[in-house]
């Protein structure tokens, strides 16, 4: 699969106490040399730090020319145009929107019925596609439907589908339709089945990267990855060493090993990990278990 860092902006928001500006460059630095090609930076309209680390990254040209940064909005008007602003410079951005479609959030939450909930994805795909070509880039687009797990899946393709009309990917400027287990709900080879019904059905799917981003709520995020990847997906979003919300993002450590204890080279280079592990724990202060699969001290 193409891996796509979250660190730096799912796993710090879980830290108890988020890196410094300093602490989320090095961070940055030891991703790039790891070898992912794709690194979500943060969410810069949620704050002044997020926003000045993304602004740190462009000004101070630490973003190499192979590596692309991903910037995740809310599919909100004023969210995305500060978005945007904090991209000013950057050469090979995604901008990543999302919104919530589960039946829960559509009744407790927002009270909207699928009709809103929809137009609310199409209106920030929309703004999206004309705030690109006003600054005369090509950034890449990235939809996740929050919640996928909890969306009844006719309506979770409906809603990505409508998404993709007006985005018309092409060859080469692909989409990202991107479908979280938000909170886990269902056991590993459900996920993978809802996964191969989004690959079968989706529109434009040459020219769509279908991607994963598996949370860890029942201990499965690993086994979500790997059935969900042969069912069809192409991408996974995961943090070092399970880090992120709640019980974590998928292992990304775990799942590139893994791939290469089948034979599989995931084009991830974890040849020194005490030095990956030494840094990781410096820069968020999380400890990384005894027994954690090939990094753990007793391991």
């Amino acid at each position: 699969p193409v891996w796509c860092s979250v660190d730096l902006r799912d796993g710090n928001q879980a830290l108890v106490i988020p890196m410094s500006l300093e602490q989320k460059v090095e961070f940055f630095k030891l991703l790039v040399e790891v070898g992912f090609k794709e690194i979500e930076v943060g969410f810069p309209a949620a704050s002044e730090t997020e926003y000045e680390f993304l602004r740190t990254l462009i000004e101070q040209d630490l973003i190499p020319d192979d590596v692309t940064v991903q910037v995740l909005t809310q599919a909100r008007e004023h969210i995305i145009r500060k978005t945007f602003e904090a991209l000013k410079g950057c050469k090979n951005a995604i901008v990543h929107v999302y919104n919530s479609t589960s039946y829960a959030q559509r009744q407790q939450v927002f009270k909207k019925s699928k009709e809103d909930i929809l137009k609310i994805a199409v209106e920030g795909a929309k703004l999206l596609k004309e705030l690109t070509e006003e600054a005369g880039e090509k950034y890449r687009f990235e939809y996740s439907p929050e919640s996928f797990t909890g969306t009844e899946p006719e309506y979770a393709l409906e809603v990505c589908n409508a998404v993709l009309d007006v985005w018309q990917p092409t060859a080469d400027r692909k989409a990202i339709i991107n479908l979280p287990s938000t909170v886990e709900l269902s056991m590993p080879h459900v996920y993978a089945s809802q996964v191969e019904y989004m690959s079968k059905n989706l529109k434009y799917r040459d020219n769509v990267v279908l991607s994963l981003h598996p949370h860890n709520d029942r201990g499965c995020g690993v086994a979500d990855a790997e059935l969900a990847v042969l069912a069809g997906a192409q991408r996974i979003e995961c943090c070092l060493f399970g880090n992120g919300e709640r019980t974590g993002n998928v292992d990304a450590v775990t799942l590139a090993m893994n791939l290469y204890s089948h034979g599989v080279d995931p084009r991830l280079d974890f040849s020194d990990m005490p030095e990956i592990c030494a840094t990781y724990e410096r820069v968020t202060r999380m400890h990384i278990y005894e027994r954690t699969p090939y990094a753990g001290q007793l391991v």
